[in-house]
């Protein structure tokens, strides 16, 4: 089946992701182009393995080009950042989610590449300059929601429809914690908190302060009150008791032993709980909203690579991407990774829950897909705020109100460097 992913008017643009930045960019050694290929994926996913066999497939097919492929390492972002200043930007590299408020400066363009028609338009926005250029290859469109194990919700007698809205979410959650579990899964060691504020955020903003936001303008109530939900959830005990050393491993394992009945996370810990138990009953559902508004999905760009601009190995490295366009291997990689395809050519192939919730909200219901918040109403470099005040409230190290503050002072200095 085809991906039929609906878009808000806003676009979408990640949770950010780290990688490796060993080595240097492709060097020459004879007749043979060796590419430096930054996945920005891990190298225990079942992505990176397909990535790994794309690449080695490829050289068969190309013997004067290898292909490096490196796994993600903690310090991406810091290096990326170090290694663009010095214009030494790797053959090939993964966008996690910044393609063009981030990286267009140092990638090539690539709207004149054969796949440019077939991208799905519901990253148009997130992705594409306004002449229409696009920097990377998108392999996967993100499409989550609410993280649950819905054996969890069936123990207190609730069901999906009763989290429409935060108030119906919070008297489910309620429930679960009576049952002695603690309902919602965070890794605060790793960042995690951030997703709250980026999945939760779009049903607190209305269109136009979304606009103001977008223009450089702070907005500052609907951000105090989405805070002051996830203190009132904190101070009910409503996360799980090891947040502070919790790690992405960690919520896999909660979700799979039925030790909690939420997440605020992608797709990617469905698939990883799976392999702790496979029997585990789990899905994803709209993000609840506020009382009014319609429940919706969250994604836009997730896995996508473009190419250093004018780089030494320019036409190789466009070679392998239209390599990895090629319908069928889109459609592997995406299965692979749990997503659905950027390309509207590809088939969508997913399994499992993932694809029983897709079947449900994506194709039959239609679900609004809204935008990560952070990628598309605030400025570069703010993901971190999001993580920090998140994370203050939640552990009582500020009110709502304070927090909010500290974001309205970095919006405004990270928009004034943006400008």
């Amino acid at each position: 089946m085809k991906s039929p992913v609906v878009m808000s008017t806003a676009a979408a643009t990640v949770v950010v992701l780290s990688l490796s930045l060993a080595g240097c960019s492709g060097s020459d050694s004879g007749s043979t182009t060796t590419l430096e290929f930054q996945t920005a994926i891990g190298s225990d996913s079942a992505l990176f393995h397909a990535l790994e066999a794309a690449a080695e497939e490829f050289t068969e097919q190309n013997p004067e080009i290898k292909i490096d492929v490196i796994p993600r390492a903690s310090s991406y972002e810091s290096d990326m950042k170090v290694r663009l200043a010095a214009n030494d930007v790797p053959d090939i590299l993964g966008t996690h989610g910044w393609s063009l408020a981030r990286y267009s400066d140092f990638l090539e363009p690539l709207q004149a590449q054969p796949w440019n028609d077939d991208v799905n338009p519901a990253l148009d926005d997130a992705m594409r300059g306004e002449g229409g250029e696009i920097y990377a290859l998108p392999i996967v469109t993100a499409v989550a929601g609410m993280v649950v194990n819905y054996d969890v919700l069936d123990s207190v007698g609730a069901t999906a429809d009763d989290l429409t809205t935060w108030a119906g979410f919070t008297q489910v959650a309620q429930k679960v914690a009576d049952a002695g579990i603690r309902p919602i899964v965070v890794g605060g060691k790793e960042g995690y908190p951030g997703n709250i504020a980026d999945w939760m955020l779009a049903g607190y903003y209305d269109d136009a302060s979304l606009e103001q936001l977008k223009g450089g303008t702070w907005v500052g109530q609907p951000y105090e009150d989405m805070l002051g939900q996830v203190a009132q959830w904190s101070e009910d005990e409503l996360f799980n008791e090891d947040y502070s050393s919790a790690t992405s491993d960690d919520m896999a394992r909660a979700l799979a032993d039925a030790g909690a009945a939420f997440a605020f996370t992608g797709n990617g810990h469905i698939t990883a709980a799976l392999r702790y138990n496979p029997e585990a009953n789990l899905g994803y559902i709209p993000v609840p909203t506020l009382e009014g508004g319609e429940p919706f999905l969250i994604g836009g760009e997730d896995v996508a690579y473009g190419t250093a601009r004018d780089g030494e190995n320019l036409t190789e490295s466009i070679k392998f991407l239209d390599f990895l366009a090629e319908p069928d291997r889109i459609s592997e990689l995406a299965s692979a990774h749990g997503d659905a395809p950027s390309l509207l050519t590809a088939d969508v192939d997913l399994a499992g829950p993932i694809a029983s919730s897709y079947q449900k909200y994506v194709v039959d219901s239609a679900t609004v897909l809204k935008p990560y918040f952070d990628r598309v109403y605030l400025p570069n470099g703010m993901w971190s705020t999001l993580v920090t005040t998140t994370d203050a409230v939640i552990t009582g190290q500020q009110q709502a109100a304070d927090a909010t503050t500290q974001v309205a002072t970095e919006f405004a200095t990270l928009s004034a460097q943006s400008n």
